[in-house]
């Protein structure tokens, strides 16, 4: 038998699971790791070299070198993947044992799995672990979810390795069921727009001002030391600073321009319809990533009706970046905003009991999403845990009405260019229709029901109406 000396393990022993172990082990964590494949077990064993970390190559001898309650902590693909090792693990755990899944599995198969292990007497919950390879080996955010007596046991373990903003952990109790793997997706959903925000202001640096490489650079490496400071605007002055060894260009100019993605951004969108909440930056965001893979259709369209654009810079070059500033930072809140809406909606939805504070908390270090503005999203909540909307919050209509002016012209000036910017479009878009107090939707309603009957509400009558819009037409 294996003496059961080590308190974590982990299964699948790729870069997130190699990292987020030997961060364990930095912190004098005994743990231990599972992978079919050799190569990576015997990564790990030379990685862990003086560590308290081993690998195993067998399933049982695993299990039985943990001890009791044992946590097993899956990073494996989602989908039929999780439930195959679920179904391994099984057989080799008692009553008690924890299994804790850390891939972005959908929500919906989370709930499945927490139902069907509570049968067999064990705890499951889904943890969302953000921060890429450098977060996992240095300090990711992590957001656990599921039972909550169970993340008792291994709380020590991620609040020491978690990465730490003013002293504390960024990971926290995020609720019951799948809470965990759904603030995970909206938290990705919220990536797909800040990303193709990001793009969208290349493209008018780009084909708008005409600026260079060197340029683009610098205009987000002076952005990154002010009030949009983030990690996506970090790795982005990166990316247009990095030549191959030995070449003379970037790198970026080789990379085809066809996003992909492994569908958490379109996750949050069809979410966000089911519960009827609009997440228009995110929408738009998933949507460009799939028109970008239409590369011959796209080629085709350009070569029949052209694409030129107009120079955005006939104002001065500097006036303009100062409004895009303005509009970058509006279009950000906008995201945010839309993500945290959509978390309040599913927290009394689902009944996941959300705390939003305490989630913009945790992101503000270590997570692909950190921002230098999440420190006012976790104010304004911890101001009121009851905010509606962030849009609700003092401090943020400051922000949005200073930066306003910016967006505006930002947009209009791209449109009139003929140059593509539909999340900017899609943000202002939002704003001015969430600050309308009458919509146009009294005329979908009567469009409705005449030709469908569908009745309408009267504005200070209770029930429902309908009308004979055109009595005298033929049936």
């Amino acid at each position: 038998m294996q003496e059961a000396n080590y308190s974590f393990g982990m299964i699948g022993l790729g870069t997130m699971g190699r990292s987020l172990l030997l961060n364990m082990a930095d912190h004098d964590f005994r743990v231990t790791g599972y992978d079919k494949d050799m190569e990576k077990t015997a990564l790990l064993e030379k990685e862990g070299a003086g560590k308290p970390v081993k690998a195993f190559g067998a399933l049982p001898e695993f299990i039985e070198s943990l001890q009791k309650p044992r946590s097993v902590m899956m990073l494996v693909p989602a989908g039929k993947i999780v439930d195959s090792v679920i179904e391994d693990l099984i057989p080799l755990l008692e009553k008690g044992d924890i299994i804790i899944d850390g891939g972005n599995s959908h929500f919906t198969d989370t709930n499945r799995r927490v139902a069907y292990l509570d049968t067999k007497g064990l705890n499951f919950f889904g943890m969302g672990v953000s921060g890429g390879e450098e977060g996992a080996r240095k300090g990711p955010s992590m957001m656990p979810g599921g039972n909550k007596e169970a993340y008792q046991h291994v709380k020590y373990i991620f609040e020491a390795i978690a990465a730490k903003v003013n002293g504390e952990p960024c990971v926290t109790y995020i609720g019951p069921g799948a809470a965990g793997h759904f603030v995970k997706m909206v938290h990705n959903g919220i990536e797909y727009g800040l990303m193709q925000l990001i793009s969208e202001t290349y493209e008018l640096l780009k084909k708008g001002l005409k600026l260079d490489n060197p340029a683009i650079q610098k205009v987000f490496a002076e952005w990154n030391e002010g009030r949009l400071q983030s990690f996506l605007i970090e790795i982005t002055k990166d990316i247009f600073a990095f030549k191959k060894p030995g070449e003379d260009h970037l790198l970026l100019d080789d990379i085809k321009d066809e996003a992909r993605a492994k569908g958490t951004g379109k996750w949050t969108s069809q979410v966000a319809m089911d519960l009827e909440l609009p997440a228009t930056v995110i929408d738009t965001a998933v949507s460009m990533r799939d028109l970008s893979k239409y590369k011959p259709l796209r080629m085709q369209v350009s070569a029949s009706f052209g694409n030129d654009q107009v120079d955005l810079a006939e104002a001065g070059t500097e006036q303009y970046l100062a409004r895009l500033e303005q509009a970058f930072y509006f279009a950000m809140i906008i995201s945010y905003a839309q993500g945290m809406h959509l978390l309040s909606k599913a927290s009394a939805e689902y009944k996941y009991d959300l705390k939003l504070a305490e989630i913009a908390k945790i992101w503000r270090g270590g997570c692909i999403i950190r921002s230098t503005f999440l420190e006012q999203i976790f104010k304004a909540f911890s101001k009121d845990h009851t905010l509606a909307h962030l849009l609700l919050d003092g401090e943020v209509q400051s922000l949005i009405n200073e930066t306003l002016p910016g967006i505006r012209s930002v947009v209009a000036g791209a449109i009139t260019a003929g140059l593509a910017i539909p999340a900017y479009t899609a943000a202002i878009s939002y704003f001015d229709t969430i600050r309308s107090g009458n919509m146009p939707s009294n005329l979908v309603q009567a469009q409705r029901d005449y030709f469908g009957a569908h009745t309408y509400e009267l504005r200070g009558q209770e029930g429902f109406f309908h009308t004979e819009w055109n009595p005298g037409a033929e049936a």
